[in-house]
Protein backbone atom coordinates (compact mmCIF):
# COMPACT_ATOMS: atom_id res chain seq x y z
CA UNK A 1 0.00 0.00 0.00
CA UNK A 2 1.32 3.03 -0.87
CA UNK A 3 1.50 6.65 1.30
CA UNK A 4 -1.70 8.70 1.24
CA UNK A 5 -1.44 11.99 0.50
CA UNK A 6 -2.35 14.86 2.97
CA UNK A 7 -5.00 16.41 1.89
CA UNK A 8 -6.96 19.02 4.29
CA UNK A 9 -9.46 20.63 1.69
CA UNK A 10 -10.30 17.54 0.43
CA UNK A 11 -10.89 16.04 3.63
CA UNK A 12 -13.89 18.58 4.33
CA UNK A 13 -15.64 17.47 0.84
CA UNK A 14 -18.52 15.39 1.34
CA UNK A 15 -20.15 16.38 -1.87
CA UNK A 16 -20.06 19.07 -4.77
CA UNK A 17 -22.22 21.80 -3.21
CA UNK A 18 -18.68 21.69 -0.24
CA UNK A 19 -16.58 22.89 -2.97
CA UNK A 20 -19.47 26.59 -2.93
CA UNK A 21 -17.35 27.01 0.55
CA UNK A 22 -13.64 27.58 -0.91
CA UNK A 23 -12.05 30.63 -2.22
CA UNK A 24 -10.52 30.55 -5.65
CA UNK A 25 -6.79 30.33 -4.43
CA UNK A 26 -8.38 27.35 -1.98
CA UNK A 27 -9.88 25.80 -4.85
CA UNK A 28 -6.28 25.58 -7.01
CA UNK A 29 -4.95 23.73 -3.68
CA UNK A 30 -7.66 21.64 -3.51
CA UNK A 31 -7.71 20.56 -7.28
CA UNK A 32 -3.48 19.55 -6.04
CA UNK A 33 -4.89 17.28 -3.14
CA UNK A 34 -7.56 16.06 -5.54
CA UNK A 35 -4.65 15.05 -8.43
CA UNK A 36 -2.76 13.76 -5.40
CA UNK A 37 -5.77 11.45 -4.24
CA UNK A 38 -6.02 10.55 -7.81
CA UNK A 39 -2.66 9.36 -8.17
CA UNK A 40 -2.62 7.58 -4.92
CA UNK A 41 -5.77 5.47 -5.26
CA UNK A 42 -5.09 4.30 -8.77
CA UNK A 43 -1.57 3.47 -7.98
CA UNK A 44 -2.75 0.84 -5.79
CA UNK A 45 -5.65 -0.02 -7.94
CA UNK A 46 -4.74 0.63 -11.66
CA UNK A 47 -6.85 2.41 -14.26
CA UNK A 48 -6.76 5.18 -16.58
CA UNK A 49 -4.52 7.76 -14.86
CA UNK A 50 -4.04 10.28 -17.50
CA UNK A 51 -7.29 11.28 -18.80
CA UNK A 52 -8.73 11.55 -14.97
CA UNK A 53 -5.26 13.90 -14.28
CA UNK A 54 -6.14 16.39 -17.16
CA UNK A 55 -9.51 17.08 -15.80
CA UNK A 56 -8.36 17.83 -12.52
CA UNK A 57 -8.65 21.34 -12.39
CA UNK A 58 -12.07 21.18 -14.96
CA UNK A 59 -13.71 18.58 -12.38
CA UNK A 60 -12.83 21.21 -9.35
CA UNK A 61 -14.59 24.35 -11.70
CA UNK A 62 -17.39 22.25 -12.77
CA UNK A 63 -18.63 21.11 -9.70
CA UNK A 64 -17.47 24.54 -8.30
CA UNK A 65 -19.75 26.18 -10.56
CA UNK A 66 -22.69 23.76 -10.94
CA UNK A 67 -25.28 22.21 -8.90
CA UNK A 68 -24.85 18.17 -10.08
CA UNK A 69 -26.94 16.31 -9.77
CA UNK A 70 -29.42 18.94 -10.43
CA UNK A 71 -27.12 19.91 -13.38
CA UNK A 72 -25.97 16.79 -15.38
CA UNK A 73 -22.27 16.90 -15.72
CA UNK A 74 -21.84 14.03 -18.73
CA UNK A 75 -18.42 12.61 -19.01
CA UNK A 76 -17.61 11.74 -23.13
CA UNK A 77 -14.97 9.33 -22.03
CA UNK A 78 -15.51 7.91 -18.56
CA UNK A 79 -12.33 7.17 -17.35
CA UNK A 80 -12.08 11.03 -17.15
CA UNK A 81 -14.19 10.40 -14.45
CA UNK A 82 -12.08 9.38 -11.08
CA UNK A 83 -11.87 13.00 -9.83
CA UNK A 84 -15.52 13.14 -10.82
CA UNK A 85 -15.86 10.49 -8.05
CA UNK A 86 -13.97 11.59 -5.47
CA UNK A 87 -16.03 14.75 -5.21
CA UNK A 88 -19.21 12.99 -5.70
CA UNK A 89 -18.85 11.28 -2.36
CA UNK A 90 -17.06 7.98 -3.35
CA UNK A 91 -13.62 9.23 -1.95
CA UNK A 92 -14.29 6.38 0.84
CA UNK A 93 -14.36 3.87 -2.03
CA UNK A 94 -11.95 5.09 -4.27
CA UNK A 95 -9.36 2.42 -3.87
CA UNK A 96 -12.02 -0.27 -4.84
CA UNK A 97 -11.67 0.83 -8.25
CA UNK A 98 -12.31 -1.41 -10.98
CA UNK A 99 -11.99 -4.92 -8.13
CA UNK A 100 -14.63 -6.97 -7.71
CA UNK A 101 -17.15 -5.27 -6.05
CA UNK A 102 -15.51 -2.19 -6.32
CA UNK A 103 -16.57 1.16 -8.36
CA UNK A 104 -16.92 1.05 -11.44
CA UNK A 105 -13.78 2.32 -14.13
CA UNK A 106 -16.78 4.61 -15.57
CA UNK A 107 -19.10 6.45 -14.84
CA UNK A 108 -22.31 4.06 -14.06
CA UNK A 109 -26.10 5.19 -13.39
CA UNK A 110 -26.49 2.74 -10.82
CA UNK A 111 -23.83 3.79 -8.69
CA UNK A 112 -24.50 7.42 -8.26
CA UNK A 113 -26.57 9.91 -9.25
CA UNK A 114 -24.11 12.13 -9.84
CA UNK A 115 -23.38 10.28 -13.13
CA UNK A 116 -26.58 10.90 -15.10
CA UNK A 117 -25.32 8.71 -18.00
CA UNK A 118 -23.03 5.84 -18.42
CA UNK A 119 -20.76 5.83 -21.40
CA UNK A 120 -17.11 4.73 -22.32
CA UNK A 121 -16.58 5.89 -25.71
CA UNK A 122 -15.82 9.01 -27.38
CA UNK A 123 -18.48 11.29 -28.97
CA UNK A 124 -21.10 10.40 -27.02
CA UNK A 125 -21.37 12.89 -24.20
CA UNK A 126 -22.75 15.94 -27.12
CA UNK A 127 -26.00 13.75 -27.96
CA UNK A 128 -26.52 12.64 -24.50
CA UNK A 129 -26.11 16.32 -23.03
CA UNK A 130 -28.28 17.63 -25.47
CA UNK A 131 -31.20 14.49 -24.68
CA UNK A 132 -31.14 15.99 -21.31
CA UNK A 133 -31.57 19.45 -22.43
CA UNK A 134 -34.69 18.80 -24.66
CA UNK A 135 -36.03 16.40 -22.14
CA UNK A 136 -36.11 19.40 -19.68
CA UNK A 137 -37.35 21.76 -21.81
CA UNK A 138 -40.12 19.95 -23.32
CA UNK A 139 -41.11 18.90 -19.25
CA UNK A 140 -40.70 15.23 -20.16
CA UNK A 141 -41.14 12.64 -17.34
CA UNK A 142 -37.77 11.14 -17.26
CA UNK A 143 -35.95 12.80 -13.88
CA UNK A 144 -33.75 15.74 -15.40
CA UNK A 145 -34.85 18.16 -12.89
CA UNK A 146 -34.95 21.71 -14.18
CA UNK A 147 -30.59 22.23 -14.50
CA UNK A 148 -27.91 22.59 -17.01
CA UNK A 149 -26.73 19.70 -18.73
CA UNK A 150 -23.04 19.89 -19.53
CA UNK A 151 -20.59 17.47 -21.93
CA UNK A 152 -17.39 17.41 -21.34
CA UNK A 153 -16.15 16.72 -24.38
CA UNK A 154 -13.12 14.01 -24.20
CA UNK A 155 -9.41 14.09 -26.10
CA UNK A 156 -10.76 11.15 -28.42
CA UNK A 157 -13.95 12.98 -29.74
CA UNK A 158 -11.43 15.49 -31.91
CA UNK A 159 -9.18 13.72 -34.15
CA UNK A 160 -7.74 14.91 -37.01
CA UNK A 161 -8.83 13.00 -40.36
CA UNK A 162 -6.86 9.69 -40.57
CA UNK A 163 -4.66 9.11 -42.95
CA UNK A 164 -4.00 12.78 -42.80
CA UNK A 165 -3.63 14.31 -46.14
CA UNK A 166 -0.99 16.68 -46.84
Amino acid sequence: MSDRPETPLLDRVLGPADLKQFSDPELVRLAHELREETISAVSETGGHLGAGLGVVELTVALHSVFAAPRDKIIWDVSHQCYPHKILTGRRDRIRTLRQKDGLSGFTKRSESAFDPFGAAHSSTSISAALGFAVARDLGGACDTGHGDAIAVIGDGAIVPEWPMRR
